[in-house]
């Protein structure tokens, strides 16, 4: 019985230590940013049109973007057509994303206002969602087809100079791969 009443004690003495700790959120000051699920940094990259990662797929298999190309022309020895093309593909790119993420940023807000103020219900939310789930595809698309677009602009060699230079191969060990026209 003494065993027993010990370790119903010790028990006891460790479960109060736990009852007085906080067990924060890694939510926790999240609370009062403009737009609860998304960074400062988040939103200045969808107001400025940013890829933030939304054309990785193409970045990483081969499908050089644009923007990345003219910081490198020098390195990948564009021609002055291929500056102007690739110039073109990323202004109209850059354009349609900044209206995009204004759109998607606009949209973001009416959802955390709908919970922000109780006025939310299961079409609603459904509602509001489809409504930003369609602008994060079309963003993305943007994102994704700048880069397939570049594949008619850019040599096979420039493309690999690109793979190379951005750390995607190496120069003893290229990744084959075949462009789509």
């Amino acid at each position: 019985m003494h065993r027993f009443t010990f370790a119903l004690l010790a028990l006891l003495f460790a479960a109060s230590g736990l009852y007085g700790q906080e067990m924060k959120s890694p939510y926790a000051g999240e609370q009062v940013r403009e737009i609860t699920s998304l960074s400062p940094q988040q939103i200045q990259g969808y107001l400025s049109g940013h890829g933030m990662g939304l054309a990785k797929a193409a970045e990483l298999n081969h499908h050089p973007g644009p923007k990345h190309v003219l910081e490198s022309a020098k390195e990948l020895k564009l021609t002055e057509l291929q500056k102007r093309q690739t110039q073109e593909i990323y202004d109209d790119m850059h354009r349609q994303a900044i209206q995009l993420g204004k759109r998607y940023i606009h949209l973001e807000q009416e959802l955390d206002r709908l919970f922000a103020e109780g006025n939310v219900d299961e079409e609603k939310l459904r509602t509001q969602i489809s409504k930003i789930s369609e602008i994060q595809g079309k963003l993305r698309f943007v994102h994704l087809n700048a880069h397939l677009k570049m594949l008619e602009v850019l040599t096979e060699e420039q493309i690999e100079r690109y793979d190379v230079s951005r750390g995607y191969r190496n120069h003893q060990h290229p990744k084959a791969h075949k462009k789509h026209h």
